[in-house]
């Protein structure tokens, strides 16, 4: 007899072999004289017959086997009697006769049914080493390693090396809040757990390794949601001497290679590219969904030609007004307007103007408009009969992001347009370089401070009055982030490479030069030694997974996930620790006394 054999290996060309399965009980079935059981393991599932004229102690043991027992059983593989295949799993023409069974390990009833579909995620998250026996789990973490692997293979072939970098480094307080960890042997002092390997990977370029990649583990103190965790990975990529048009290539080519790995499809290549002005002026947002077709259009001139107050209003204050096209939406009934109103308020909006185009304009803002005007609109949105044309008018920023919202919801809502298996790429370039931040008073960096201005913005950077907050806000980094479906996947830039350069952006962003010096003195030091010009890109790889998996949370690709309050339901952290570990590390807590003893 051969060693183990996996379940899917027991294919019709080995009928009639001596064989020896491992695994865990799927289901039983007694039929009185024969029983029938499903060994599991992680390749499939095999059909297991226990028949007392092949073995009757192997028969008298069955009788005790129960979901998930852990077992392993030899036999000879036979072909299953006809009528009796099971055309929904890869060995479901074949049976194995059992004549020998040893029960390894013994299960308790399980809190939940491995096939069940409605079981709540705390439960699910509770006991994870259950979850992670269910065929979906299985599927989605084979799924992201395909990936992975196609994705270093690719790396691999564009010359790239994987090299490690550190997980107790400096805390650099630019974006999220660091995780930190006490030094023993440095009382008083404090590493952080990384939020990117940016740095390093940056002093790598400047070590002269050209190109580096890492399937990096990240850590960030933030608020969370679906798609986000306190640990996360990324696929980190740095590279010497190309510029963003030759990263972009190259991100496209390993995304074509995961894509081929896992789906088996081919992605059409270049992605699409929009700036950031024309993805927020078309589809109110910086990750446009663009399996919807339908676009967002500026109302502002049949807007004037009226007198509705809420639009001149808005124009007034150097607002906008948007429109979008509700392909046939004419049919609505009020409430269901009402309610249509009501969502768009959810998303931020004053509220929601309409106008249904059903045998003529019908609205009651109709009236304040020439019929030169309602036409002026029908066709700048190319809304016809049957349609309804929807209008927020508002702040810029405000319109925008609420017409773009209200853009996807009305797409997958009222289907007419999106075509939801399709993959949508494109990449969105020409980011502002800074935001103002209100809470702090301060200009702060859109992506990270180590980012590039546009080639045309580096003289007014080193030479403008950065004082001036016009300038500030009209400069242009050479940043890019990839987006597909709707889900911004991966971002990155080309970098400073020049400290004066690097120096004077510390400037403009408010930070000191002794402070400059005190987060980030390994890394000016370095650019004044010969540093490269250099770019790079990091893809969230449980995203990335999610989308490939067709999940709608990162936690279904991800083994050991933290949920919304960053615990782990299974291990129980984070969790108190003895006053010995504190003491040891020149910590002391500052609790309520309540909390003391908890």
């Amino acid at each position: 007899m051969t060693g183990r054999t996996e379940c899917r290996a027991a294919g019709e060309d080995r009928i009639g072999e001596e064989l020896r399965f491992s695994g865990w009980v799927h289901r039983r079935r007694d039929h009185g004289g024969l029983i029938f059981i499903d060994i599991r393991d992680r390749s499939g599932l095999l059909q297991v017959v226990f028949n007392p004229g092949i073995s009757r102690d192997a028969h008298t043991m069955a009788h005790d086997l129960r979901a998930e027992f852990v077992i392993e059983v030899s036999g000879r593989l036979g072909r299953r009697p006809e009528g009796t295949e099971n055309p929904g799993i890869e060995t479901g023409r074949v049976e194995l006769y059992a004549r020998e069974l040893a029960i390894l390990n013994e299960s308790a009833p399980l809190p939940f049914g491995l096939e069940d579909q409605d079981i709540s995620e705390t439960l699910r998250l509770r006991h994870r080493y259950l979850d992670l026996r269910r065929p979906r789990m299985q599927k989605n973490l084979v799924a992201r390693h395909k990936a992975v692997k196609a994705i270093r293979d690719y790396l691999d072939s564009e010359g790239f090396l994987e090299i490690e970098t550190p997980m107790l480094t400096k805390s650099t307080p630019e974006g999220a809040r660091d995780y930190l960890v006490p030094s023993r042997v440095n009382p008083g002092l404090f590493y952080a757990l990384p939020q990117s390997p940016q740095l390093f990977k940056q002093i790598l370029m400047a070590s002269g390794y050209e190109r580096y990649f890492q399937v990096a583990r990240c850590f960030r103190d933030e608020d969370l949601r679906a798609d986000r965790q306190p640990e996360f990975t990324q696929v980190d990529i740095e590279t010497s001497f190309l510029d963003e048009h030759e990263i972009m290539r190259m991100t496209e080519g390993m995304l074509a290679a995961a894509f081929k790995a896992v789906l088996d499809i081919f992605i059409e290549r270049p992605f699409t590219r929009l700036t950031y002005r024309e993805a927020m002026e078309r589809f109110g947002s910086d990750k446009p969904d663009l399996r919807i077709e339908r676009e967002i259009h500026d109302m502002a001139g049949p807007a004037q030609k009226g007198t509705f107050k809420v639009f001149l209003d808005a124009l007034e204050k150097g607002g906008r007004v948007l429109g979008l096209r509700g392909m046939g939406m004419a049919g609505l009934s009020r409430k269901e307007i009402d309610d249509l109103t009501n969502s768009v308020k959810e998303m931020g909006a004053k509220g929601l103007a309409w106008i249904k185009i059903k045998g003529g304009f019908d609205s009651p803002i109709a009236k304040f408009f020439p019929e030169e005007a309602l036409g002026e609109m029908a066709e700048k949105l190319a809304a016809r009969e049957g349609d309804m044309m929807l209008f927020v008018a508002d702040r810029q920023e405000a319109a925008q992001a609420v017409t773009g919202k209200l853009r996807v919801e009305l797409g997958r809502k009222y289907p007419v347009d999106f075509k939801e298996d399709q993959w949508r790429f494109c990449w969105i370039t020409d980011f502002p370089l800074l935001e103002w931040d209100e809470e702090e008073g301060r200009f702060t960096a859109v992506h990270h401070p180590f980012t590039c201005p546009a080639e045309a913005d580096v003289p007014r950077v080193m030479e403008g009055d950065i004082t001036d907050r016009e300038l500030l806000y009209s400069l242009k980094a050479r940043a890019y982030d990839v987006v597909l479906n709707g889900y911004e996947i991966g971002g990155g830039s080309v970098r400073i490479h020049r400290q004066g350069l690097q120096s004077r952006m510390f400037q403009v962003l408010g930070i000191s030069p002794s402070d400059a010096e005190k987060k980030f003195g390994f890394l000016l030091e370095a650019l004044r030694y010969g540093a490269p010009p250099h770019g790079g890109l990091a893809l969230g790889l449980d995203r990335l997974a999610m989308l490939l998996c067709g999940m709608d949370s990162i936690r279904d690709v991800i083994a050991f996930p933290k949920t919304a309050k960053a615990a782990d339901l299974m291990s129980g952290a984070p969790s108190s620790v003895e006053p010995k570990q504190l003491r040891e590390l020149h910590v002391r807590l500052d609790l309520p006394a309540e909390e003391e003893g908890q």
